[in-house]
């Protein structure tokens, strides 16, 4: 068993769920960042590693830049007590006319106590889904509202 109970990790994800959802519905992604302690690791595999809270708030805000509106519902969540995580199986979707255009993801987040992770790990295979789903977008008549940044981190 972990340092933190199920309801503990449990709390700190409906947190996370909320202020995931409030990004969605503002389009600002910056408080997606205090999700997170301030020394957390955040590993993307389409864009890298970021060390740092500051370093997730640079890079949310700019790969959400082009989808704002972008929305993560979740299919499914696995409990790892031993190490204070969890994975949950979402969907990365962007919606136009009633037409949502979506590809799957796992996260692993491992909680920090108080509300925070210390890390989030997103696993999916960005040359394969996302090219593809955001490409069948845009053909449908969605728009960017920013360029989409460059993929490497450096």
């Amino acid at each position: 068993m972990g340092r933190f109970t199920r309801a503990e990790i449990d709390e700190g994800l409906e947190r996370y769920n909320q202020v995931v959802a409030e990004c969605t519905r503002s389009g600002d992604w910056s408080p997606f960042a205090d999700l997170f302690t301030e020394d957390c690791v955040y590993t993307e595999h389409a864009y890298g590693v970021f060390t740092g809270r500051e370093a997730v708030r640079e890079w949310i805000v700019g790969v959400m830049a082009p989808f704002p509106h972008m929305r993560f519902p979740q299919d499914w969540i696995a409990y790892d007590d031993e190490n204070d995580a969890v994975v949950i199986g979402i969907q990365n979707v962007l919606d136009l006319d009633g037409t949502s255009y979506g590809f799957p993801n796992w996260s692993r987040l491992v909680y920090a106590g108080d509300g925070v992770f210390s890390s989030e790990e997103d696993v999916y295979n960005p040359q394969r889904d996302a090219p593809h789903v955001m490409g069948a977008w845009l053909k449908a008549g969605g728009r960017l509202a920013a360029p989409i940044p460059d993929v490497a981190h450096g």
